[in-house]
């Protein structure tokens, strides 16, 4: 993995999306500068698996501008948590002056556009170990908040990577989405009970509990891939891990 990251980081394309986030980042006093910069604009977006929005320009401006400090802001009100964290991350409505002024802000949007990149280019191989990495950081970004052990299971629920992976490794079934929520939630909780010992969030900020969630996930992924149906086999294939 670690040759991998670094191969890829050494791109021509990504390296020349990183050195000049780097030297430009630092001359942006607003969120309306960052989004008429293609390539900066692209960058930031990249960084936080956002890729998509590169053309949203009037969206991804009221988003930085609002901030997050208010509960009527745009960033607080959506679904996807991600917005939130990047309005958050650049400062642009709510600090006076914004975090593209600090000498170690580019390397820190630098690293996690690397990061979102790389599982991007992996996924376009394998979709499912794509999905395994993109748990082992936004599940325990989740498992080390401050927030009600509710909180976190609606968070997960509302990320469609997080869910697909719960669901893939408690064997969940297809309908499982359209229960009631809390009803969902409840059910989540008492799978993940029987399988880690713990059915709460928490737990996850622990590399080995990840680690383990991983394995699981990567393994029923490859079951259902082959096409293994009996409950029996299952059974035996998952007592020998």
């Amino acid at each position: 993995m670690d040759t991998q990251t670094a191969a890829f980081e050494k791109s021509p394309e990504i390296v020349s999306d990183t050195e000049y986030f780097a030297a430009n980042i630092g001359e942006i006093d607003s969120a309306e500068e960052l989004v008429n910069d293609f390539r900066l604009l692209k960058v930031a977006l990249g960084a936080y698996g956002l890729d998509d929005d590169v053309y949203n320009k009037f969206f991804v401006q009221k988003i930085l501008d609002e901030g997050t400090l208010t509960t009527d802001a745009l960033a607080n009100k959506l679904t996807d948590t991600k917005y939130k964290e990047m309005s958050a991350d650049f400062g642009f409505g709510d600090f006076s002056t914004p975090s593209t002024k600090l000498s170690t802000f580019a390397g820190e949007i630098i690293e996690k556009y690397n990061e979102r990149q790389f599982e991007i280019s992996v996924g376009q191989q394998d979709a499912n170990m794509r999905l395994a990495l993109n748990l082992e950081r936004e599940l325990s970004i989740i498992a080390n908040n401050d927030a009600s052990p509710d909180t976190m299971w609606f968070s997960v629920l509302g990320s469609e990577p997080l869910r697909t992976v719960f669901e893939t490794a408690l064997g969940l079934p297809e309908n499982f989405a359209s229960l009631d929520l809390d009803r969902q939630v409840e059910e989540l909780r008492s799978r993940v009970q029987n399988f880690m010992g713990d059915g709460e969030i928490t737990q996850f900020s622990d590399p080995e509990n990840l680690e383990k969630l991983n394995q699981r996930f990567l393994l029923m992924s490859q079951m259902q891939s082959f096409g293994v149906q009996s409950s029996g086999q299952i059974a035996l294939t998952l007592l020998q891990y």
